[in-house]
């Protein structure tokens, strides 16, 4: 699976970190192997102009997907297909104020934010409350098993 991150926002991150969830996040959704994601970690200004440009909505984001092939993740009966996933945008500065807000660190808030990005890539949406439901409880249970095979020293799968 190639996995790139392109860290341009001047904050120093864990990049190895990003990387080792994304592949697990993927390994988890049963995504194919030769399956190609990029991040990028871009600055606020940077993030508000991609939100105007594609969203018309003013200021930056937190994170925005830019799905390429449509993957799925595949059905039990079904095979994945390999494809280019697209590309995810990160903007710490705008992460780190989140996870002050929510009592939690920004490299949890980044987590969060990177597992989104992820399932938007991959067709999931929050417009609607069942969509809400399903999007943000799958989101959980791959951030909970990520900590929990951190915790166990599982590290990257």
């Amino acid at each position: 699976m190639s996995i790139e991150v392109n860290n341009e926002s001047g904050v120093a991150l864990d990049e190895e970190r990003l990387v080792a969830l994304a592949r697990a996040t993927l390994d988890r959704l049963r995504i194919h192997p030769l399956a190609e994601l990029s991040v990028a970690v871009v600055d606020e200004r940077a993030m508000e102009d991609l939100h105007v440009r594609f969203m018309d909505l003013p200021g930056p984001t937190d994170v925005m997907s830019f799905p390429m092939d449509e993957l799925r993740a595949p059905r039990d009966d079904e095979e994945p297909e390999p494809g280019l996933l697209g590309d995810i945008v990160l903007c710490p500065t705008v992460a780190e104020r989140q996870a002050a807000e929510a009592g939690h660190s920004t490299a949890d808030e980044l987590d969060l934010l990177l597992v989104h990005g992820i399932l938007h890539l991959l067709g999931h949406d929050h417009a609607e409350p069942e969509e809400h439901a399903v999007m943000f409880g799958l989101q959980g249970k791959l951030l909970d098993a990520w900590r929990s095979d951190r915790r166990r020293g599982a590290g990257t799968l």
